[in-house]
């Protein structure tokens, strides 16, 4: 065990990291932990209002010094965790409407929100807040699916239609997809007819596809703008380092080439909130929850790129 874990025991294990109150504090802490265990139009596999909880969990064990950016960063900014987003009855648009006003009030407070799901469903509500704060903004869709769908199931608010109902509030040609290996016609036509772009799986382990400096990962930088909005479904991991999520897609995306590029948006872009979305954990497998954890202290990590030890 390390030391960074040992000197855990003074630390509260209901935030993020497990962190000393001093370090976690609302006051203080640049960085808010917003869990939302929203779960209402899952279509396969079922789980995901349990993915908040096991994150949290999970990043007890997860290191706070950063061997890439040599720091410890939630020493540095600070990371508060909140408790948990109570909906009540609240579903579908109701549900959005009052995350956006919770996230809104946090981007008011001056804090940098990693927001954790439950479904997709809910990253339109923080796309919305930062959008009216950042009208330039743009989002860069980690995904295996394409999630255009206009509706599913008889819901225009189900998880397969949050990128349709995002690129009804912002120009569907600063939504940028990686990853995706799955889609219906529809959501063909709404790429091809509303250039959104979209970096598919099969694309992107074409080597000869991309070619220059920095291949896909280059290119899919020259699409941002300057401020993005990341929301990451862990779906888009490929199902061998992520198989707790209701609908896993083979030919994902691995550790290595997904930090490099969300370090590369860091380092030229400015990332101005984050969610992480899908996770669905299993008793009989636990990685995967640390793999979330570490994934989402990472994104804080490249969100911060100005920080240094």
């Amino acid at each position: 065990m390390g030391a960074a874990k040992t000197n855990r025991v003074e630390g509260t294990a209901s935030n993020f990291l497990a962190l000393p109150k001093a370090s976690a504090s609302f006051e203080t802490s640049r960085i808010v932990v917003l869990p939302v265990p929203y779960e209402h139009t899952v279509s396969y596999g079922q789980g995901a209002r349990l993915g908040p909880a096991a994150i949290i969990k999970a990043s007890q064990f997860v290191e706070f010094y950063d061997e890439e950016f040599r720091r410890e960063l939630c020493f540095r900014a600070g990371i508060a965790t909140l408790k948990p987003l109570q909906l009540g009855k609240k579903t579908d648009r109701k549900a959005l409407e009052f995350l956006e006003k919770t996230v809104a009030g946090l981007l008011d407070r001056g804090k940098f929100v990693v927001t954790l799901g439950g479904e997709h469903t809910i990253s339109f509500a923080p796309v919305a807040a930062h959008l009216r704060r950042y009208p330039d903004l743009s989002v860069l869709q980690f995904d295996a699916h394409s999630d255009l769908r206009d509706s599913y199931q008889d819901n225009k608010y189900s998880h397969a239609c949050v990128m349709a109902r995002i690129a009804e509030i912002m120009s569907p040609n600063r939504i940028v997809q990686v990853g995706i290996r799955a889609q219906c016609a529809e959501e063909a036509a709404f790429i091809e007819s509303n250039k959104v772009n979209t970096f598919f799986a099969h694309q992107i382990r074409a080597s000869s596809y991309y070619t220059g400096p920095g291949g896909w990962k280059r290119e899919v930088l020259s699409r941002l703008t300057d401020h993005v909005y990341v929301t990451f479904d862990v779906d888009g991991l490929d199902p061998s380092i992520m198989p707790s999520t209701g609908t896993p897609e083979p030919n994902g995306l691995y550790w290595s080439e997904t930090v490099e590029l969300l370090r590369m948006v860091g380092e030229h872009k400015s990332i101005v909130g984050c969610d992480i979305v899908e996770l669905a954990p299993r008793k009989d497998l636990s990685f995967p929850d640390l793999t979330a954890a570490k994934l989402a202290y990472k994104l804080m990590n490249c969100a911060f790129p100005e920080i240094t030890e």
